[in-house]
């Protein structure tokens, strides 16, 4: 399983914003690309100085530009393979509506709370609850 550091995943982010241009990317790069180009408010923060030493907290009033691209990331790619169950359909639902990239930011939502509960109660995180908000989402009136 893939378990990036905090600063490996900054680092690929930054290099792939910043290789954009010059250089031949993987998909994956090409995907966080193409998160960052819809994220114009986070350009600078891949380009600061100290854009691998920057702390984002409630403390600070900001939210974590890494955090917010790797969700995207999680989610085109839970999507992709429609792991767990279902994603892939609430997801198309849920863009119906909303339009893929106000889905994604829903769908983090659900994803963000699937995990809070997981880590509070020690239990393995539950795809069926996650999908199933998903699936609460997209049918809200």
């Amino acid at each position: 399983m893939f378990n990036p550091s905090k600063d490996e995943v900054r680092r690929f982010f930054i290099d792939a914003w910043r290789r954009r241009a010059n250089s031949v990317l993987t998909p994956l790069e090409i995907l966080a690309v193409q998160w960052v180009e819809q994220h114009p408010e986070y350009h600078d923060n891949l380009t600061a100085p100290d854009a691998l030493e920057r702390e984002y907290g409630v403390e600070q009033g900001t939210s974590n530009p890494f955090l917010h691209l790797s969700m995207h990331l999680s989610i085109t790619e839970q999507v992709s393979i429609d792991q767990p169950p279902g994603i892939k359909q609430a997801c198309q639902l849920l863009a119906s509506r909303l339009g893929e990239h106000e889905a994604q930011h829903a769908i983090m939502e659900c994803l963000g709370a699937m995990l809070w509960t997981a880590q509070r109660s020690g239990l393995p995180p539950d795809g069926e609850a996650y999908v199933e908000c998903v699936r609460r989402r997209a049918t809200r009136d």
